[in-house]
C-alpha cells in the first residue's frame, strides 16, 4: 500500500527503495560501524524542562551503558582536530592538564580560532536544536553499536505524554481542531485532510517530518521487539502484530500508509541535506579525527563516496519551495519553524527511558542538523578551500548525529 508518488515531491517510493537498498545503505552501514561515528557524547541526566518528571523507567533494558573513557579513541576524547607529532606528544600532558582545568595546549593557533568560532556559531540563531553541553560532567560517551535502538518496555501514559506534547504543541495545528490521542497508544492521531490541505507547504512539511520521525522510531521498536524475557535468555526480533497495530491501513483507519509515506519524505529531506553539505567535508583540511591515521583517511574517503552518491540521486526534494514567498513573512515562518523544532529537541529530555532518550536526542539532533544545512546553502557555497570555515560549521556531535539519524531511516 505504500507505493507510487509522494505528496509535495517529484519523487516516488520505488525510486527511493532501489537507490537506498542497493546503493546507499550498504556503504552508510559500513561508515556507521567506524570509531568516529559509533561514539556519541550525550547528557542523559538533564532534567525535563516542561514538567516534573520522576517517572524514570525502572526496566533494566531502558538503561544505557556509557563507555569507560579508556575505551574511547584518544583522538575523539582529546578533541584535537590536527594531525601533528607535537599534538600527539602533548596528548598525555593534556589529559593531566584537563583534570586540573587548564587550557588544552595542544590546539594549534588556527584550531583555537576555529573552536572560538564554533562556540560563537553554536550560540547563534542558526541552530535548530537544544544541544547538550558536552563539557558538562554529566555528559558521557556512549557506544551506539552496544546500545541499539529497540523496544525496551517503555510505554503507556508516560510515552504517550511525550508524543502528545510534540504533536499538540509543536506541529502548527490550528487551535480549534481537536485531535484526540488515546492514552496508552501514543500514535492514534486523527488525520485531518481539510486542515492539511489548507496549510502552507512549510507547515505541512514540518508535520510530515515529525510524523516520519515517529514512524521510524515505531518501526525500529517493532523490528527489535523483546519477544522472550526469561532468566536464561532474552530474545529480540520482529513483532508483526505490533507493526500492524501502528501501520495497518484498516487498524489505523487509513492513517498507517500515510505515516510510512512521511518516513520517505523525511528520508528525502535528510538525503538532500547530505547532497548539499559536500563542500564542507571535501576540504583537504577537514579530518574525521580519531588518532588512527590510516583508518581516518579510509573513513573520510567512504564518507565522500556516500555524499557524492547522495548528490547523484535523480529526484531530489526541492527545498526552494520553502520560505519562498514574501520575505518578511518567510523570515517569520522560518523562525517559527526553528523554535518549534528546538522545543521538540528539549522535550527529548523528558523521555523516561534512557535508551529511548538517547536515540530520541540523537535523531532530533540529526534532523535539526539537516535543517541547519538546508537553510545555510549560501554559507556553504562560500566555504574557502583551506582554513577555517567561519560562516558555516558543524561540530563532531552534529556530524555523528546527522549520519546516524540518516542511518536509522
Amino acid at each position: 500500500q505504500v507505493t507510487g508518488h509522494l505528496d509535495d515531491c517529484t519523487c516516488d517510493v520505488e525510486t527511493i527503495d532501489a537507490f537506498n537498498n542497493y546503493k546507499l545503505f550498504p556503504r552508510l552501514n559500513e561508515l556507521l560501524q567506524s570509531d568516529y561515528f559509533r561514539y556519541y557524547k550525550v547528557n542523559l541526566k538533564k532534567p525535563c524542562p516542561f514538567w516534573n518528571d520522576n517517572s524514570h523507567c525502572g526496566i533494566r533494558d531502558c538503561a544505557v551503558k556509557p563507555c569507560p573513557s579508556d575505551k574511547v579513541p584518544d583522538g575523539i576524547r582529546s578533541g584535537s582536530y590536527k594531525y601533528s607529532e607535537e599534538a600527539n606528544s602533548l596528548a598525555e600532558e593534556c589529559e593531566e592538564a584537563k583534570r586540573l582545568g587548564a587550557v588544552d595546549g595542544s590546539l594549534s593557533e588556527e584550531t583555537q580560532q576555529a573552536v572560538l568560532q564554533w562556540t560563537r556559531h553554536d550560540d547563534s540563531s542558526d541552530s535548530f536544536c537544544e544541544a547538550d553541553d558536552i563539557y558538562s560532567p554529566d555528559a558521557e560517551y556512549v557506544d551506539l553499536l552496544l546500545n541499539p535502538e529497540r523496544y525496551t518496555g517503555y510505554k503507556g501514559p508516560d510515552a504517550w505524554k511525550i508524543w502528545n506534547s510534540i504533536y499538540e504543541e509543536n506541529c502548527f495545528k490550528p487551535h480549534n481542531v481537536k485531535r484526540p490521542l488515546a492514552s496508552g497508544r501514543g500514535e492514534s492521531f486523527i488525520y485531518l485532510p481539510t486542515w492539511f490541505s489548507s496549510v502552507c507547504v512549510e507547515k505541512r512539511a514540518f508535520y510530515k517530518l515529525i510524523s516520519g520521525l515517529h514512524a521510524s522510531i515505531n518501526i525500529h521498536l517493532s523490528a527489535r521487539y523483546l519477544l522472550q524475557d526469561t532468566w536464561s535468555e532474552k530474545k529480540w526480533g520482529p513483532n508483526v502484530t505490533e507493526f500492524q497495530q501502528r501501520f495497518d491501513e484498516v487498524l489505523t483507519r487509513g492513517e498507517g500508509p500515510r505515516r510510512l509515506k512521511n518516513l520517505y519524505f523525511l528520508y528525502l529531506i535528510e538525503l538532500r541535506a547530505l547532497s548539499k553539505v559536500l563542500p564542507f567535508f571535501e576540504r583537504p583540511g577537514f579530518q574525521l579525527y580519531t588518532g588512527n591515521k590510516s583508518q581516518d583517511v579510509e573513513v573520510k574517503n567512504l564518507l565522500l563516496e556516500i555524499l557524492h552518491l547522495a548528490k547523484s540521486f535523480p529526484l531530489h526534494f526541492d527545498e526552494n519551495s520553502f520560505f519562498a514567498g514574501n520575505k518578511k513573512e518567510a523570515a517569520k515562518l522560518k523562525e517559527e519553524f526553528r523554535l518549534h523544532f528546538k522545543n521538540i529537541s528539549k522535550i527529548m529530555d523528558c523521555v523516561g527511558c534512557f535508551k529511548c532518550r538517547l536515540w530520541g536526542k540523537l535523531q532530533t539532533q540529526g534532523l535539526g542538523t539537516a535543517l541547519k544545512i538546508l537553510f545555510s546553502e549560501n554559507l556553504i557555497e562560500k566555504i574557502p578551500e583551506s582554513g577555517p570555515s567561519y560562516g558555516f560549521q558543524l561540530t563532531r556531535q552534529e556530524i555523528v548525529a546527522l549520519f546516524n539519524a540518516f542511518g536509522r531511516l
